[in-house]
């Protein structure tokens, strides 16, 4: 097979279970692809563009395999490749790093970072934050000891984010299309979810870009959680309401909110969300470092071998 690896990431060959008929051919994510790998077998993507992709769809007549390093498959299938590919996700390759992310921004929050930041810069030692201290302070979130967290979008991200706050002593409830238990954790439906918000401490988005998910937190759902409760977003940007984000922060609705994606990315200068109060922002650098693919790339690339045999294929996140 010819595989063609991206420049955008450091594969270890060794660990890709490839043969003596296996040939890695380098290729850069951001140009069009040689016409020498129009004969190419499998197509590994990561940070490609939009358009280098269709280009590499519209070029290769035979590919048998599209193994998309990214969570979600959205790109990927919206390139155009043939019908008789193969599309696989890399969901998994980014939970650990999207939930440390996560977990950082609300610590930054909990623990008064901004705050102490400002007062670092005026020379001045914040005694009222510091010293003797209310464990659960009335109106405030000051540790994620007992802490309600709500995560809406419980897929594999979700779970290890769950597992992350459970680790701090938080009280971890998800949120997905249907209820019941998941990674030992209690999950409600999403049409269940108002009374859940009216008692969460600390919202985190993680859902991904769809027409149900757009603005899926729009300023009815705002207007549910505590003044006490603080945002945090690592899903999509179209999944949050911008403008009623705005003034929910700026009317101090809620405390605090933090997005490492937005609507537009890059974000314009001109945005009205650089000048939201309480808001920080992050450049989507939650996840962009895929943790171990070469499990699974070798591991479909295994399944693509056992299907050209007439047997039985065993796909890891086919979509």
């Amino acid at each position: 097979m010819k595989i063609l690896v991206p420049t955008s990431v450091t594969l270890d060959e060794s660990r890709l279970g490839l043969t003596d008929e296996d040939t890695i051919v380098s290729y850069d994510p951001k140009a069009p692809l040689a016409e020498a790998d129009y004969d190419a077998d499998v197509l590994i993507s990561w940070a490609n563009t939009n358009d280098q992709l269709k280009d590499a769809a519209s070029n290769l007549s035979q590919v048998k395999l599209v193994q998309a390093l990214l969570a979600g498959p959205d790109q990927a299938r919206a390139a155009g490749f043939r019908d008789e590919a193969v599309i696989t996700s890399g969901i998994g390759l980014h939970s650990k790093t999207v939930a440390e992310h996560a977990v950082a921004l609300t610590l930054n929050f909990v623990r008064f970072l901004p705050t102490l930041a400002d007062h670092q810069e005026r020379n001045h030692w914040a005694s009222e934050l510091g010293g003797a201290q209310e464990l659960y302070p009335e109106n405030q979130v000051t540790t994620l000891l007992n802490a309600n967290v709500t995560i809406w979008g419980f897929g594999s991200i979700g779970q290890a984010t769950a597992r992350l706050f459970d680790a701090f002593g938080a009280k971890v409830t998800g949120v997905a299309r249907s209820a019941g238990e998941r990674a030992g954790f209690p999950v409600v439906a999403t049409e269940d979810i108002d009374p859940l918000l009216e008692k969460t401490d600390i919202l985190v988005m993680i859902l991904p870009t769809s027409d149900e998910t757009t603005n899926a937190l729009d300023s009815c759902k705002l207007e549910k959680l505590p003044k006490r409760s603080y945002l945090i977003n690592v899903g999509r940007g179209t999944t949050v309401d911008e403008e009623a984000l705005i003034a929910a922060l700026n009317t101090g609705e809620i405390a605090g909110a933090a997005v490492d994606v937005v609507v537009e990315e890059p974000l314009p200068a001109d945005s009205p969300l650089w000048g939201a109060k309480n808001l920080i922002i992050t450049p989507h650098s939650a996840g962009g470092r895929p943790v171990n693919p070469e499990d699974l790339i070798a591991h479909n690339l295994q399944a693509l071998r056992d299907a050209e045999a007439g047997q039985e294929p065993n796909w890891r996140n086919k979509m």
